[in-house]
């Protein structure tokens, strides 16, 4: 919501209704762009304002030609098209900046740091923004100043930097007013407001609210106007749990709401009338007055589907649903729930997260649906469990969970490899039959275990709730590694009792050698083969895989004939990273086992561009890269050494992904020195969506960097297990892995239980 108020600010501030005339019909269409634009149709917008930047450029005038292009990166912003929108705008800043106007060159860069900042791209937007404002005020230019002030607050806020973003906020506010912008100082009012509640002010911070709404209530309405009114009314609800008055607090939000729906209606904006009235009702929801709630949630519905926004449509489905549930009405609630997902697959995650001010983590925001349509549709299994077959709904729920870890890979990625991925997947019900799946739901007061068995779908609820299982998780993954205690044991053997051990009677009927998890939040952190029954580990009884999320898994044994291989490395110390001196006898390895159709490139020869030339050059069945890698939970700070640099996922996918569009794409991508954060979920998340990323049927990697020499002696064992023909991805792993536990230098966990296999176990 924020956000695209702040696109369409930027937009009215830059073109307001008087300030050009219509003279052809390239001023026609750009005039009817901006009206879309700011009825929230955005997809109008975008096609309106594409022509009229054509027309603009076939009549040679630049100046309409990039104001037409600033237009249309705002429009592709609001419709979550990041990189589209800062393509627009590139193209526009290089029309604008030759000119060296500031008038023309700071609305492009002020735009461009606004859509950066929505796309979570802080360290971008951050020099555009300060650009754009010591530009605007060069030029006195105060409305513009404000608003970029208003972009920079918000950024400064996502840095944790609030003293700095609170000075932001008052210094908008303060040039808002004297541009006589009472919409726009209200909004640096608001956002001041959040700085003020967030650090324990809430007095101060109520003042704040109070005079943005006195600002604004004498305001003839208009779009900005409205879209600030719902901003101080979501102030004033934010404000309510913390404020001794919250009565009084409720019912100024409730005041500014209500206001903000009357200017919508006046002017004809379904879209800010929904997010108005759906507002509202989520008033009266923390009030429970669940009739009022529901009717004015029902109102926000219908208002939200006559503008096309699903972006708060789904909002309001939710909301419909947990409103049907409190008043005892669960399979009302259920099918709200389910247009909800339905609703949010249309849409992209960044629209569903909202973009800007301290970006939410996805599964905390829109991820909360898929989890609470899962906990509804396992409640009603229960509900009818013995009485009726429960199968419909189980199947759902891993349906919603498989649609969510999709989502949640989309929104870290922040791109279409899911989709790629989703296209070739094979269908649970084809796939080896000598495994079992086990998706372990991890709800606020349970555990729930979805197992596929070959008999069908069964779930398992085990009473253990989300936070005390994340304690021993961490707790696990810490003690793992220390190598020289035996310390992790007791939380070995309680997480086997909670994940394996309710499992134990359907297993031992079944001949069954190979498990496969989809691993959630936390469990992604640590690795299942190390669990302990109190006699042995895991990996000594079950080969292990794990995957992101089956639907997006292509189960297929490996070839073994013609395996061409490019094994990569760097055994020096470079960049400052340590030497890796094992890494040279670990390819030598590999280049004996696989010969002439092995390629070897150590060293100075491992350079980015000589990788990207080979893998442009030839197919290659499996690439192994035995060099330094982070994880972390910022996809773009993810990397792989090179000895020139560092290899980004992203640049992994745009030369590993060659493979992803051809009938025979690289089978496995090997990481022997990868490292993720302790703690870190998403960062997890990242190692395990990485061979989806590279358009790769699995990879192996490890979760923490291990003593180079055993890490080398366990991936030649893996790749010699490999070559029987008898032998799966994840069963090559499971030998390599005893070996290493049989000898007694190695035999604790933390040497050989991080390295994982992912996705593909065949």
């Amino acid at each position: 919501m924020n956000r695209h108020a702040s696109l369409l600010l930027l937009l009215v501030l830059a073109f307001g209704p008087s300030a050009w005339a219509a003279d052809g019909p390239a001023d026609e269409g750009f005039r009817r762009g901006l009206g879309a634009f700011q009825r929230g149709a955005f997809a109008d917008a975008v096609a309106e304002w594409t022509q009229a930047a054509r027309l603009y450029d076939r009549q040679g005038d630049r100046a309409g030609q990039e104001r037409a292009l600033r237009s249309l990166g705002q429009a592709h912003a609001a419709l979550g098209q990041y990189q589209q929108a800062q393509a627009r705008l590139e193209e526009a800043l290089a029309l604008a900046e030759p000119s060296r106007d500031p008038g023309r060159v700071a609305p492009v860069l002020v735009g461009l740091g606004s859509v950066e900042l929505a796309a979570g791209r802080l360290d971008r937007a951050e020099p555009h923004l300060r650009e754009g404002i010591a530009q605007a005020k060069a030029r006195g230019d105060d409305a513009l100043a404000a608003a970029a002030l208003n972009d920079l607050g918000s950024l400064l806020l996502a840095q944790q930097k609030p003293a700095e973003a609170l000075d932001a906020y008052r210094e908008s506010a303060t040039l808002g007013r004297r541009a006589g912008r009472r919409s726009l100082a209200a909004r640096g009012l608001s956002n001041a407001s959040t700085v003020l509640r967030q650090t324990g002010r809430p007095q101060e911070a109520k003042t704040a609210l109070d005079e943005a709404l006195d600002l604004l209530q004498p305001t003839p309405p208009s779009h900005d106007m409205a879209f600030a009114l719902v901003n101080v009314g979501l102030g004033y609800r934010d404000l309510a749990g913390t404020h001794p008055g919250r009565a009084d607090v409720m019912q100024r939000g409730a005041t500014a709401l209500n206001a903000a729906a009357g200017a919508a209606d006046q002017i004809g904006d379904r879209r800010v009338a929904s997010y108005a009235r759906g507002y509202l009702g989520m008033l009266y929801e923390d009030e429970r007055r669940y009739p009022e709630a529901l009717d004015l949630t029902r109102q926000a519905v219908l208002l939200a589907q006559q503008a096309n926004a699903p972006e708060s449509l789904y909002r309001w489905q939710w909301q419909a649903g947990r409103i049907l549930y409190a008043l005892g009405r669960p399979d009302e609630a259920l099918e709200s729930y389910r247009r909800t997902v339905a609703t949010l697959q249309t849409i992209r995650p960044e629209l569903s997260t909202g973009g800007g001010a301290a970006p939410v983590p996805f599964r905390e925001s829109a991820g909360r649906v898929y989890f609470e349509t899962v906990d509804l549709l396992l409640r009603q299994a229960a509900a009818r469990r013995g009485r009726e077959d429960i199968t419909t709904y189980l199947v759902e729920a891993r349906e919603t969970v498989e649609l969510f870890k999709a989502a949640e890979l989309r929104d870290y990625f922040r791109d279409d490899c899911v989709d790629t991925a989703l296209a070739k997947a094979t269908r649970l019900d084809v796939v080896s039959q000598s495994a079992v799946v086990v998706y372990p739901i991890l709800m606020p007061d349970r555990l729930e275990l979805l197992v596929s068995l070959p008999s069908g779908l069964k779930s398992i609820v085990v009473p253990v709730g989300e936070e005390r299982l994340t304690q021993e998780v961490r707790r696990f993954r810490r003690l793992l590694e220390k190598r020289t205690t035996r310390e992790y044991l007791p939380y070995a053997q309680q997480l086997y009792d909670w994940l394996i051990r309710p499992l134990a009677g359907d297993l031992a009927d079944l001949k069954i050698d190979t498990l496969v998890f989809v691993p959630d939040g936390p469990l992604r952190t640590i690795p299942m083969g190390a669990l302990h029954d109190g006699k042995q580990f895991l990996v000594a009884k079950y080969a292990l895989g794990i995957t992101p999320g089956l639907s997006l898994t292509d189960p297929r044994p490996i070839p073994r004939d013609h395996v061409k291989v490019l094994a990569l490395g760097v055994t020096q110390a470079v960049q400052g990273f340590p030497a890796l001196p094992s890494v040279g006898p670990e390819l030598a390895a590999l280049r004996d086992l696989y010969g002439s159709t092995s390629t070897v490139l150590v060293d100075d020869q491992f350079v980015v561009s000589a990788v990207e030339k080979k893998l442009r050059e030839e197919r290659y069945t499996i690439v192994h890269i035995a060099s330094h890698g982070e994880f972390s939970g910022d996809a773009e700070q993810s990397f792989v050494l090179a000895f020139d640099g560092k290899l980004s996922v992203d640049r992994l996918d745009r030369f590993i992904g060659l493979f992803k569009y051809r009938d025979d794409p690289l089978e496995l991508l090997t990481l022997s020195a990868c490292d993720t954060a302790e703690g870190d979920d998403r960062a997890a998340l990242g190692l395990a969506g990485v061979a989806i990323k590279a358009g790769a049927r699995s990879a192996l990697a490890t979760l923490w960097e291990v003593n180079d020499e055993v890490s080398a002696q366990l991936v030649v064992d893996f790749y010699k297990e490999l070559r029987d023909p008898g032998v799966s991805r994840v069963g090559a792993l499971r030998r390599a892995q005893l070996k290493l536990l049989d000898d007694p230098r190695y035999d604790h966990p933390g040497f050989w239980s991080p390295f994982l296999l992912i996705n593909n176990w065949l």
